[in-house]
């Protein structure tokens, strides 16, 4: 087998973190040209977004705090999904519960690495159309703190190319779902 084409040989494995989200680990990896190092990794369980689009053609999102950044980015609804439940049915509840609407349409725009330098999460993306809006107040979660916003497409974009603090797995799925849009 041609040099870099085999995999790295695991040598120890240390997990320093165990989290309610996720789990930090440390890995020592002797790579194919005999080098060994240590390499960093946050284990994710994965994430389920939704792009909800409503009858008029707006985009459905919440402006979310997001302690990391200490401030508020705008965002498309998702979640982190729970062990043995797959990814739609977790925007499925998602988007229910932090936006007040349910979706009768759903369409998966795909999956992508949301962060592949030091995670294995991936975001399982899906357009939400034909939307209900329920009666019931959004049932966030205790450490949920957002509201909804409605814009359009077209304002969205804007707010992209502006610069706004919009997050990398939204700007994505807007991507993924713009043919449909």
């Amino acid at each position: 087998m041609p040099l870099g084409q085999e995999p790295p040989q695991l040598l120890k494995q240390r997990l320093f973190y165990e989290g309610r989200k996720f789990n930090f680990e440390v890995n020592q990896l002797r790579l194919p040209n005999k080098a060994i190092g240590d390499w960093e990794c946050i284990r994710h369980p994965g994430g389920a977004l939704a792009v909800p689009v409503t009858a008029s053609g707006e985009l459905v999102l919440v402006r979310q705090y997001r302690f990391a950044l200490q401030g508020r980015l705008l965002e498309f609804p998702a979640g982190t999904v729970e062990p043995g439940e797959q990814p739609a049915t977790t925007i499925y509840r998602e988007l229910e519960e932090e936006t007040g609407y349910r979706a009768h349409s759903w369409r998966s725009l795909g999956n992508f690495p949301l962060a592949p330098g030091y995670s294995d999460e991936f975001i399982y993306a899906f357009l939400a159309t034909d939307l209900e809006k329920l009666d019931e107040t959004p049932a966030l979660d205790a450490d949920e703190d957002l509201e909804v916003i409605l814009m359009t497409p077209t304002a969205l974009e804007k707010a992209i190319l502006a610069g706004e603090a919009i997050d990398a797995k939204s700007i994505a799925s807007f991507l993924l779902a713009r043919p449909y849009l």
